[in-house]
């Protein structure tokens, strides 16, 4: 089962529990006897948004089998002093409000109990008597517990989740406690925007890496020969992966990467244009000759075709300043067009970073966890929780955006409809 059947299969799972009878509970779930009577009950005393509860759990004890069993509920969580709708509430919390885990916990018992920010919202509100102790580290060990929860579905996550075979890929350094080093990597449909479960790695110039992340990608449902074309910051790992076992992929280079890595130059050579002069002049100079130089090189980055983009790398390179500048663009020439290939058709031209600002404003930049197993676990639950949601819809008169309203899933051809990432990781 893919990730959204897991989902289904779960909140169906619910709804059965939710409905089941008196007689149903008689059903002995070891032997499936009928021979059973009531053997007692216990008082359970969840917190939930409507405070502290007193929950009456029922026990039974089947004769033939000797064993015994109590009867569940949807709002109880097994082995949890809180309920179902706390513990869903905490992972989005954090996951979609960008909460810290204490912040997270302060708005919880807020609208649990009264207490905290809620006696600032409503200033005339007596205190609680009882105070609810939920802690920060209770709801990190329950988002590692959805973490572990995504590990499972790992397998066929995406089965049957059609692919448009034009990828972006990038990767984000994280520090771990320690001062350990790690990247996140993570490959994402650039038509649909769908993100296969990322991995973490030490780093981004061995080829394992890459075929790590791949390989998992191939687990989740990804079939490689789809593939037509990567977007990436030129990572030597990358490319030497693609020449390897992807050979029938063409390689894009993003083009943010080319502007910053010709920065250093670009800003040299208006340097150059001032010596000799001072003050305003000095200033005028390098503004003028960055203004030329700028100009040229959008007449090679953005070129409709490899014609325009060789006639425009001429006209750089004749440039007083341009020798240097057009001579960085020759060596990635050809990978700055692929996007405009028929076999490449909906290639996008940048890397997708704009995943890792969504990524941070989760996560962090992975301080908060002191593992690699756990970095990893969280970047899988985000991955999961940005398939599932939708974008904002937005309405502006000169922007348009790609997907308003509607979450990667969905651009995919496989709505979730009302299920949510919550629903998929069992929460």
């Amino acid at each position: 089962m893919n990730i959204i059947e897991r989902a289904k299969a779960f909140v169906q799972s619910l709804r059965e529990l939710s409905g089941r009878s008196a007689w149903d509970w008689r059903r002995c779930p070891c032997c499936g006897g009928t021979d059973t009577c009531k053997y007692g009950s216990y008082e359970r005393n969840p917190w939930s948004f409507g405070g502290r509860q007193k929950v009456r759990v029922q026990r039974h004890k089947c004769n033939p089998c000797n064993g015994t069993y109590s009867e569940r509920s949807v709002l109880l969580v097994r082995g949890s002093w809180y309920a179902r709708e706390v513990h869903r509430a905490a992972i989005d919390y954090w996951q979609y409000g960008g909460n810290s885990l204490r912040r997270a916990v302060d708005l919880l018992c807020a609208h649990m109990n009264g207490q905290g920010r809620w006696l600032i919202w409503r200033p005339l509100d007596p205190e609680p008597a009882e105070k609810c102790r939920l802690g920060a580290g209770t709801v990190e060990r329950w988002l590692d517990r959805a973490g572990k929860a995504a590990q499972r579905t790992v397998e066929k996550q995406l089965d049957g989740v059609p692919s448009s075979g034009q990828m972006g890929t990038d990767g984000l350094w994280a520090v771990l406690r320690g001062g350990t080093k790690r990247v996140v990597l993570a490959l994402v449909d650039g038509v649909t925007g769908v993100v296969w479960p990322p991995v973490v790695v030490e780093g981004e110039e061995d080829e394992k890496s890459w075929a790590k992340l791949f390989e998992r990608a191939k687990r989740a449902g990804l079939d490689p020969d789809v593939l037509r074309g990567i977007t990436s910051d030129g990572a030597k790992g990358l490319i030497g992966y693609l020449n390897k076992a992807l050979e029938w992929v063409n390689h894009q280079r993003c083009v943010f990467h080319i502007w910053r890595n010709l920065s250093g130059e670009l800003a040299k050579r208006a340097s150059e244009a001032a010596i000799g002069l001072a003050g305003k002049a000095a200033k005028a100079a390098r503004e003028q000759a960055r203004k030329e130089l700028v100009s040229l090189i959008h007449g090679v980055v953005d070129a409709k075709s490899e014609v325009a983009a060789d006639a425009a790398l001429s006209k750089l390179a004749a440039h007083r300043l341009g020798a240097g500048l057009a001579e960085m663009l020759k060596r990635d020439l050809e990978k700055l067009l692929v996007y405009q290939l028929r076999y490449n058709k909906g290639l996008v031209r940048v890397a997708p970073e704009w995943l890792w600002r969504d990524f941070r404003l989760r996560l962090s930049r992975g301080r908060n966890h002191g593992s690699d197993e756990r970095l990893e676990r969280a970047a899988l639950v985000w991955a999961i929780y940005h398939n599932f949601t939708p974008a904002q819809r937005r309405c502006e008169r000169k922007r348009k955006y790609r997907r308003p309203g509607k979450s990667p899933l969905e651009m995919a051809g496989v709505p979730p409809g009302g299920i949510s990432y919550l629903d998929a990781l069992g929460v």
